[in-house]
């Protein structure tokens, strides 16, 4: 089966603390799940549309685990935290 990946683009970072808060609790939440963090940070480059802003890719071993992960209870806190704080693009994609 292939992998499965959770992309998250930052559009804009309205309130690092807020930030900083989710990350504290969101990356035990994805890892509990199965997540296994494989880029995050500031794009080097970027081409086209793209954007110098905060993205993160997360693979997952299946779509199951992804929906698991983001409707559970400790990654729902961990949204609770962001509140406002970013605005974010989130994408699930299948591997090849």
């Amino acid at each position: 089966m292939a992998k499965v990946y959770f992309v998250t683009v930052y559009r804009q970072v309205k309130d690092p603390d807020k930030l900083a808060a989710y990350a504290k609790l969101a990356g035990p939440a994805i890892e509990a799940a199965g997540g296994r963090f494989l880029a995050r940070g500031v794009p080097s480059k970027a081409y086209e549309a793209g954007q110098l802003e905060r993205t993160v890719i997360i693979e997952f071993d299946s779509l199951e685990q992804v929906t698991a992960m983001y409707d559970g209870t400790a990654y729902q806190r961990a949204l609770e935290a962001l509140g406002d704080g970013a605005v974010r693009d989130i994408r699930v994609i299948g591997g090849v």
